[in-house]
């Protein structure tokens, strides 16, 4: 698909922030936008799908997958898709919400600091929903559609974090992403555009994170209503319905984050997760690593465990999780999972990872305190230093640590590919996984075609047994 080449050079000194923002959604060609950012939009596709396909035997997607096309169903063929890993053919905004719902129960997607949540989980989604109907779709101008939901959702994010009392999950700001990235590619013009944003932030979910958190449930994130409500909005504003403005757009006191829209790029400062596990664990678990890495320990050598993180990390649960849903917001049994197994995969949180006698005991020997410290670097930051006791009487510090995996301490390239393979292998195959991978790494190629992923993204998986992944 071609997007259109008339576009002015810049924005004029008189020119709204919707006038602007429609010039960098609706017409900016994917050969204006740098090399790097879509270089490596390649790779946070690639990640997503992992945890897509991972998740894919787990009840949460299991039941979104069952229940899209009986409550999201269409019999039109431009507003219908088929959801990935499965074949089963749903609206767009019904497969956009299933496999939205499906990546968000489990927690190994990219995140984005400053809006305390994640976008890939609903814009990857809708980009694949969507391309069901373009055929002709190039990987350049799917990447750069990527790029545009990766824009828009984390600047929404952040004027809405900013704008209101409550902390909301990710499905509240990262619909209007979505939005972004239907309007794109389905077309619309500026009004339209206009008008599904105010749509998508209007309906978006405002539900309570930390009610999730408190008790985690498959409610999770609320990425997959995000999703739904996203695709949904740009439908509605394409048939004329209204809803402008968003005032996560286009008020006053939130211009300051639309201003670099086009120069500074969020979709290079997401972070990759190397765990299935809420971020707020992440610093805990990689200064554990550190210090494990250093002294070479083994499980043996831990007498205790001292946690210093930020409030919200310290909030998680803390006890021994019987849910998937449990263990992926929990701290101590991330940590303890960690030093026992040196790696954690969908196979230590979910059936008899939540029953393993040797990470129970490793967690009562674990404490867990708020560091004021620490909590005055959120949510630009997630830091924690950890103090090991060891059983010979050795007292072991690892000192600030930040999350791996963001711009501070980013994974490689071939950490990504390895972390891709270690969730898609063991539910689709060696084959298809690497052909899936090599397909969309090369996306990039002025030649490629979105539609080549087809047959791979869209059919069930033969294999579907979890089995023990490699370490990575």
């Amino acid at each position: 698909m071609a997007v259109p080449s008339h576009r002015r050079e810049g924005p004029g000194p008189g020119d709204s922030a919707a006038l602007r923002l429609a010039d960098f959604v609706l017409r900016r060609p994917p050969a204006v936008f740098p090399t790097p950012v879509l270089d490596h939009a390649r790779y946070l596709l690639l990640d997503t799908i992992g945890i897509a396909i991972a998740s894919g035997p787990m009840d949460a997607g299991r039941i979104a997958r069952d229940t899209a096309p009986l409550l999201y169903g269409s019999s039109d063929p431009l507003h219908s898709a088929r959801m990935l890993f499965d074949g089963r053919r749903a609206s767009i905004a019904g497969a956009a919400f299933a496999a939205a719902t499906q990546i968000d129960n489990l927690d190994g997607h990219d995140g984005y600091s400053p809006t305390k949540g994640h976008i890939g989980v609903a814009v990857v989604p809708a980009l694949a929903a969507l391309a069901e109907a373009l055929p002709g779709l190039s990987g350049p101008e799917a990447l750069a559609s990527l790029v545009v939901g990766y824009e828009v959702a984390g600047r929404a994010g952040m004027a809405l974090h900013a704008t209101v009392s409550d902390y909301h999950t990710s499905g509240a700001w990262n619909a209007l992403g979505v939005a972004a990235v239907a309007a794109r590619l389905r077309g619309l013009d500026d009004d339209q555009l206009r008008q599904a944003l105010g749509i998508a932030e209007y309906h978006g979910p405002r539900s309570q994170m930390m009610r999730e958190i408190a008790t985690p449930t498959m409610l999770h994130d609320g990425s997959g209503v995000g999703a739904l409500i996203g695709l949904s909005a740009a439908v509605l504003a394409e048939r004329g319905f209204t809803g402008a403005p968003a005032i996560t757009v286009e008020a006053a006191d939130v211009a300051v984050y639309w201003q670099d829209l086009g120069v500074f790029w969020q979709a290079l400062h997401q972070y990759v997760k190397p765990y299935p596990i809420c971020r707020w664990a992440h610093a805990a678990i990689d200064a554990t690593r550190a210090i494990v890495r250093a002294h070479q320990l083994t499980p043996a050598d831990f007498g205790h465990v001292q946690v210093n993180s930020f409030h919200y990390a310290a909030t998680l649960f803390d006890g021994i999780p019987d849910t998937t849903s449990k263990a992926q917001y929990s701290l101590r049994f991330a940590v303890a999972s960690f030093i026992i197994h040196g790696r954690i995969g969908l196979e230590h949180i979910s059936g008899a990872g939540l029953e393993d006698e040797a990470v129970a005991k490793m967690l009562g020997r674990i404490t867990v305190t708020e560091s004021e410290r620490h909590s005055a670097r959120f949510p630009a930051g997630r830091w924690a230093d950890v103090t090991v006791t060891t059983t010979d009487g050795r007292v072991l510090t690892s000192g600030d640590i930040h999350a791996r995996g963001g711009p501070e301490a980013p994974l490689s390239l071939q950490e990504i590919e390895a972390k891709y393979m270690e969730f898609a292998l063991p539910v689709l195959g060696k084959g298809r996984a690497t052909v899936i991978r090599d397909a969309i790494l090369s996306l990039t190629d002025p030649d490629s075609r979105f539609s080549d992923l087809s047959s791979l993204l869209y059919d069930p998986p033969l294999i579907s047994t979890i089995k023990q992944r490699p370490a990575w």
